[in-house]
């Protein structure tokens, strides 16, 4: 039986990550790590183990100890944080992994190198800017137009993202959080006002493994952020789209022409229907990954679509069965959630399933 270590085990990806092996045709015992004691309450992996933040010096320490008394095969990094600290941090670990380049994902979760290096290859993407200093916001409207999107150019979820319409409005949001001591870099962005899109996929060595693009309906508490995004969608759906799967792949392999693992591309429509790609979560599922699982299961009563579980047969260099690049699941199933709230999964206005998630 295959032995595997998740961290961040108890927050959302972190359990849809573990859900979805819990529904794979072979038993896989998974050991969780959490950094939040009361969260290590929520996994749903076979053990539990309290860690340090992933910044701390014991951190990957930590994690050897559980590796060698567990006996752990390999491990599964799921928040950015810990996914940019085990992969600076690989070859001191005692298991394996299946991860990106440590490139790939230094330019994958800066926001500004990304998008710099998706415009050098022709990547549809927004126009943006850095904003260094306060005479950059000016700068900005005059580039971009109005309403303009400004966002902190590391961090995922929509961290320190709101629309600004004036240039008001962009200096009092940095201002806020500098009064709070929060130091981030910032970044303004061309506003897109289309579909908001995922595109989910696993590589192996720079090929293109499977794939399955969403859209994001809603958002969950969406009127709490000045975004309106949550990073979290409370209703989603699968969608084919040609334009999607050929810039998600594009995206993917600007980055690293040898791509390993996953990539879960993030692509906003422009004013033009083009969807342009905003980032790329490298080396980490999207928050949601159970949606495709659970559907595969009930849709085709298969695994083709079980992506956590496909990726964790490629990192033991098992063979897959021959499934298609892209489109792994119909179009227009929807997948509908909130917080204590029974997920749905729902094709034509029919619940086919509901879990909880």
């Amino acid at each position: 039986m295959k032995k595997i270590l998740t961290t961040g085990a108890g927050g959302p990806a972190g359990v849809n990550f573990v859900m979805s092996l819990r529904i794979a045709p072979r038993k896989i015992f998974v050991i969780g790590v959490e950094a939040n004691e009361y969260f290590t309450h929520l996994a749903c992996t076979d053990k539990i183990r309290l860690v340090p933040t992933a910044t701390d010096a014991k951190y990957i320490d930590r994690l050897n100890e559980i590796i060698q008394k567990e006996k752990v095969e390999f491990v599964h990094a799921q928040p950015d944080i810990e996914v940019a600290t085990i992969s600076e941090n690989r070859e001191k670990l005692e298991a394996n992994t299946f991860l990106p380049s440590k490139k790939a994902i230094r330019i994958c979760q800066d926001k500004f190198e990304s998008a710099r290096l998706w415009q050098k290859n022709n990547v549809p993407v927004a126009r943006l800017l850095e904003l260094r200093d306060e005479s950059d916001v000016q700068k900005a409207f005059e580039e971009l137009g109005k309403p303009m999107w400004i966002r902190a150019r590391h961090g995922a979820g929509g961290k320190g993202s709101t629309p600004a319409y004036n240039r008001e409005t962009a200096l009092s949001w940095i201002r806020y959080w500098k009064s709070r001591d929060v130091y981030w870099k910032f970044i303004a962005q061309e506003h897109l006002p289309g579909r908001n899109i995922g595109f989910h996929s696993i590589w192996k060595d720079g090929e293109l493994v499977t794939s399955m693009a969403r859209e994001r309906l809603e958002y969950i508490y969406p009127h709490l952020a000045p975004s309106g995004i949550t990073g979290t969608p409370s209703v989603q759906r699968t969608i084919h789209d040609k334009t999607t799967n050929e810039i998600g792949t594009q995206a993917v392999l600007a980055v690293d022409p040898n791509f390993n693992g996953i990539a879960c591309v993030d692509l906003k429509e422009n004013s033009e229907g083009v969807p342009c790609v905003t980032e790329i979560n490298a080396g980490r599922m999207f928050t949601t990954s159970f949606f495709f699982s659970y559907a595969s299961k009930i849709l085709r009563r298969d695994f083709f679509a079980n992506i956590p579980y496909l990726y964790v047969k490629l990192a033991y260099k098992e063979k897959l069965p021959k499934i298609p690049k892209y489109n792994i699941l119909p179009k227009d199933v929807y997948w509908i959630r909130h917080l204590d709230a029974p997920a749905r999964l729902v094709e034509n206005k029919k619940v086919l399933g509901a879990m909880y998630t």
